[in-house]
């Protein structure tokens, strides 16, 4: 899971935008958003230059999640 689509509102950046910059279609980085496909490391590494964030930033621990869901 990631929090692409959390970082991209915090910084008012538009999911057309990144995709241009990724070289990417806008449904490829929708999939990302939206947590319907994760992208590969080298992705997320590029998107996390891009955005000029630590790439820790936008990922989302699976174990973090599952923990909180059982509290």
């Amino acid at each position: 899971m990631n929090r692409i689509k959390k970082v991209l509102e915090e910084k008012g950046i538009r999911q057309t935008w990144l995709a241009e910059k990724l070289g990417k279609s806008y449904n490829i980085v929708n999939g990302y958003v939206q947590n319907r496909q994760q992208p590969r490391l080298e992705v997320l590494n590029d998107i996390a230059n891009i955005l000029d964030v630590d790439i820790k930033n936008l990922i989302v621990s699976n174990k973090s999640n599952n923990e909180r869901g059982r509290n």
